[in-house]
């Protein structure tokens, strides 16, 4: 027979169980919701603001061609239409952010995410997006081609 003399200065198993099953529930609900806040509240990240940056080298762009680079933290496409002229733009399509690129064979821009066409001068030409490609100005120092914001 249970006299209960036994109990004191030691946990119960039930007690024990509850305390288990408690924390093992907090552990999982911290290893489901953690993702989710961290997706949810990104963290701060110092946004880099340059307004101007070299590009590239006029001598290696070869008319009708096009070359990704970074911009402020994000791509741009620098372009050598097959007149000679060197362009601007953002490379991110206005569509879903997909990064364009240029197409020789085409002689426009294209988005390969979902089939965006954009002209030399970043007008949309079929497909989804819904606006232009960000232009930048172009400035031709000596070899070096300096992109800024306008």
């Amino acid at each position: 027979m249970y006299s209960g003399t036994e109990d004191v200065g030691r946990i119960r198993r039930r007690t024990f169980l509850d305390w288990l099953f408690g924390a093992g529930l907090a552990i999982l609900s911290g290893t489901v919701l953690y993702p989710v806040l961290r997706y949810l509240i990104p963290p701060r990240v110092k946004e880099v603001t340059h307004t101007s940056v070299v590009a590239g080298k006029l001598s290696e762009m070869l008319p009708n061609s096009g070359k990704i680079f970074a911009f402020g933290g994000r791509p741009a496409i620098l372009l050598r239409t097959p007149e000679g002229e060197v362009r601007a733009f953002s490379a991110v399509c206005t569509h879903l952010a997909c990064t364009v690129q240029y197409r020789p064979d085409l002689r426009h821009i294209w988005c390969a995410c979902h089939d965006g066409h954009y002209d030399l001068h970043g007008q949309v030409l079929s497909g989804p997006p819904p606006r232009p490609l960000e232009p930048y100005v172009v400035t031709i120092k000596g070899d070096d081609i300096i992109v800024s914001r306008g």
